[in-house]
């Protein structure tokens, strides 16, 4: 892939718009996967490339939501680890099997997901946390380790999983659910583009030059959505989720 002008501001821009719509409610694989794919690079390329300027995109939006205190200390000490190597297992799985299998299952979650936060009206509006118990971690640590696992492997929608999982499950508000799900998203990140580099499946000058650009979305994203809260977060979830399964299900009658 030539790296003339043109090409640059593509990525700059694909990248800005990913990263901010990714800080928050995740998602923004939608548009930086495609954007690569879409300048020529073949898709095990353009999967680890992505990895790379995902990984400098949540790290920017962790560390916003985690300097704001919008975030549970106890909980991620728990579930990062557990993101870690699940995603790790799917980033080595994905050398080897195809992903088609994963698209039904996953245009099916999430259409259940935007379904339940549509028709839930007060769905992540307030905290409802209570503290962590056994009941919880028993069934967050295995799901954690599963999305993590999907991260690795393919990864549209997972910060969207993150998020519907520490809403449904643990009780927290849209915007600290949005903090914990991106850190759990950079552990997953982390560990994929570790397995993604081992194998030479990155063109870190292309991921760079995304990933400078992707900081600045995030950066500009998360802050959006802890100075404006649920009322713009939940929204936002709507329609990325919504954009997801649109796009999922147009690839699964038309491209197989």
């Amino acid at each position: 892939m030539e790296m003339d002008l043109s090409t640059i501001v593509l990525l700059a821009v694909f990248g800005f718009i990913a990263a901010f719509i990714d800080s928050t409610v995740g998602g923004g694989g939608l548009i930086s996967l495609p954007a690569l794919l879409g300048l020529g690079m073949p898709p095990y390329l353009a999967l680890g490339t992505n990895k790379l300027a995902g990984t400098i995109s949540s790290a920017t939006s962790s560390y916003t939501f985690i300097k704001s205190g919008k975030f549970d200390k106890k909980l991620m000490l728990i579930l990062f680890p557990v993101s870690l190597i699940g995603a790790y297992f799917g980033a080595k799985t994905v050398l080897f099997v195809p992903q088609e299998f994963l698209k039904f299952l996953v245009v099916i979650m999430m259409a259940l997901i935007f379904v339940y936060t549509l028709f839930n009206k007060r769905f992540g509006q307030d905290s409802n946390y209570k503290g962590l118990t056994k009941f919880t971690l028993g069934i967050g640590i295995p799901f954690t380790f599963l999305i993590g696992f999907y991260d690795g492997f393919f990864g549209p929608g997972t910060g969207s999983f993150f998020v519907f999982l520490m809403v449904l499950l643990f009780g927290y508000d849209f915007v600290i659910a949005a903090g914990n799900g991106r850190i759990l998203n950079l552990a997953s990140n982390i560990s994929a583009l570790f397995v993604f580099t081992m194998e030479g499946k990155v063109v870190f000058m292309t991921g760079l030059i995304m990933g400078i650009a992707m900081l600045l979305g995030a950066n500009l994203g998360a802050k959006m959505a802890i100075k404006t809260g649920v009322r713009y977060v939940r929204p936002l979830f709507l329609v990325v989720s919504i954009t997801l399964i649109v796009k999922m299900v147009y690839e699964l009658i038309f491209t197989g």
